[in-house]
């Protein structure tokens, strides 16, 4: 059975190497920190799979200049190299128009422990602000699942809120 502490440690250097890859632009780094069947939910976006969240990733940061993530402590429920949880975060964003913002979220998230190193199995991102610091933007509403440990369905996701902004074409 995977401790509790070990998971931890494992997750959050986890949520460091995708912090690192996205500031840094780095587009295989990123999709390396999914599983290669894994799944990526994101504003009304479902990308399955290294290549297509490889692709989402990149198109998506073709508009900042940079984004920093800063993820909170998860909050996990752990089972033999396996786990799922919730990990709320907050971004710092430079748009490559000059625009900034930020943005305050929830990634509902599945990981598993492959050869010693986590990796997201499936992801789930609720946007829950976007706009200034000082908190005078744009708050949005989503089902609200319950009390950790309970999480969204595997088909869950979200409005997009993102993809006209991203420069996405629709699916």
């Amino acid at each position: 059975m995977t401790s509790l502490a070990d998971a931890q440690a494992g997750i959050c250097e986890l949520h460091a190497r995708y912090t690192d890859a996205t500031f840094r632009k780095d587009y295989d780094a990123f999709a390396g920190c999914f599983t290669p069947d894994g799944e990526w939910r994101i504003s009304g976006r479902v990308f399955k799979g290294r290549q297509q969240i490889r692709d989402g990733i990149a198109a998506i940061l073709e508009n900042f200049i940079r984004v920093l993530i800063t993820f909170r402590t998860p909050i996990l429920s752990v089972g033999d190299g396996a786990a799922s949880g919730r990990t709320w975060i907050d971004e710092r964003c430079a748009w490559k128009n000059g625009n900034t913002n930020i943005a305050i979220g929830l990634y509902y998230e599945h990981f598993v422990e492959v050869d010693g190193l986590w990796l997201f199995d499936w992801r789930l991102f609720q946007r829950h602000y976007t706009g200034p610091p000082d908190m005078t933007g744009t708050f949005d509403e989503h089902t609200d699942y319950g009390p950790p440990p309970a999480m969204p369905p595997l088909d869950a996701n979200t409005g997009d809120m993102a993809s006209v902004r991203w420069s996405l074409p629709s699916d």
